[in-house]
């Protein structure tokens, strides 16, 4: 009957050292390629309607993204998106259809409590529209700075403050780091 209480006492000591001991190599939250493939598309949702308020006449939407963390054992993000640029002017709407495929760096922002994709480079593009096909590089050129332009303002993802675990990630020093398949949120170097 002794050894419980004892044993009782000891349990809150191991779960601490535990804890502490393993933060650099343990990752309590992760974000995996999934999940951040969702938030890109509600992101670019978000983006298109704050253009089309804006009275910009340019729309994005996409229809596929594809997001790879990791590759190669790099700490980049590749993200291969396909969807429709549409010029909308004198009441008819232009459609051009576009894939990019992008490199980047994904990166926290602690006072936004969000991850961006910074440092974007072009790997590969092309263009289908009535009007042309191939790789046409003004429009390109065009896109990817409409595509850098969003990444470097919206977040690919936000911590949800409604989550008790995220919540307290952003009050601590975090940083986010590129595993294969997913990004983890761990201590930051102080």
């Amino acid at each position: 009957m002794t050894k419980l209480p004892l044993m009782g006492l000891w349990a809150p000591v191991f779960l601490a050292l535990a804890l502490t001991s393993g933060c650099a190599s343990f990752s309590p939250y992760s974000l995996s390629e999934g999940e951040l493939e969702q938030h890109l598309q509600d992101v670019v949702r978000e983006y298109d309607r704050q253009q089309l308020q804006s009275g910009s006449p340019l729309s994005l939407s996409l229809d596929d993204a594809e997001i790879t963390l990791g590759p190669d054992g790099r700490d980049v993000a590749v993200i291969d998106v396909r969807g429709q640029v549409a010029l909308n002017a004198l009441m008819v709407k232009l459609p051009v259809d576009i894939a990019l495929k992008v490199e980047g760096a994904p990166v926290y922002d602690s006072k936004e409590r969000a991850i961006y994709i910074r440092r974007l480079q072009l790997l590969e593009s092309s263009i289908d529209s009535p009007l042309f096909k191939g790789d046409l590089k003004p429009v390109t050129d065009t896109a990817m700075r409409v595509v850098a332009q969003m990444l470097e303002t919206m977040p690919v993802y936000r911590l949800d403050d409604t989550d008790f675990a995220q919540r307290m990630f952003g009050m601590m020093p975090v940083d986010v780091r590129v595993a294969p398949g997913r990004l983890e949120f761990v201590m930051a170097d102080q």
